[in-house]
C-alpha cells in the first residue's frame, strides 16, 4: 500500500486572496444598509484625503479610466455625498469637494471599516495586527501597488 504524502499547507498567495476576497464581501455587506457600494467608500476616502482634489488627479490615483471616473462621481453627486466646484485657479476644471452629508456618510464608513477590521483580525493580537499590516505594506510596495487604493478600481 503507498502511502499518500500529505497535503503541503496553503501557500501565503492563496491565503492573501482568499481572506481579500473574504474581507470585501463582508464589507460589502457590512455597508449594503448606507445606500454606497465600496467603490463609493474609497472615493470619498480619497476625496476627504486629497487637499484639491479634481476629476483628472482621481482618475489617475485610483487607476479608473477618466470616462468611468465621470459616471463614479455623477453617482455620488446625485446621493448629495459629492460635489462638483470650478475651480478658481483654472475655471475649465472643477473640484470635487465633500459635502457635509458627505462628511457623515465618511464617518459611519470609517466606524463601520474599524469594525470590520476588529472583526476580521480578532484571532490577532495587537500585536500580530501590526505584523501583518507591515508585512502587507511591504508586500504591495514590492508588488508596485498604489497604497491604500484597492486594486479593483482599474476594472471598472
Amino acid at each position: 500500500m503507498k502511502l499518500r504524502r500529505p497535503p503541503r499547507p496553503t501557500g501565503a498567495a492563496f491565503l492573501l486572496a482568499q481572506l481579500g476576497a473574504h474581507a470585501a464581501d463582508r464589507f460589502a455587506e457590512r455597508i449594503e444598509g448606507l445606500g454606497v457600494a465600496p467603490r463609493h467608500a474609497g472615493i470619498l476616502r480619497v476625496v476627504a484625503t486629497t487637499p484639491v482634489c479634481n476629476q483628472r488627479l482621481l482618475a489617475k490615483r485610483l487607476g479608473v479610466l477618466p470616462s468611468r471616473m465621470v459616471i463614479l462621481l455623477d453617482e455620488l453627486t446625485e446621493k448629495g455625498l459629492l460635489e462638483r466646484k470650478r475651480s478658481t485657479k483654472d475655471r475649465r476644471h472643477s473640484e470635487i469637494i465633500l459635502t457635509r452629508r458627505g462628511q457623515r456618510m465618511l464617518e459611519k464608513l470609517s466606524r463601520l471599516a474599524a469594525e470590520h477590521e476588529a472583526d476580521l483580525c480578532a484571532a490577532l493580537t495587537a500585536k500580530e495586527r501590526e505584523d501583518l499590516a507591515a508585512l502587507g505594506r511591504k508586500i504591495v510596495h514590492q508588488q508596485g501597488l498604489t497604497p491604500d487604493v484597492h486594486p479593483g478600481y482599474r476594472k471598472l
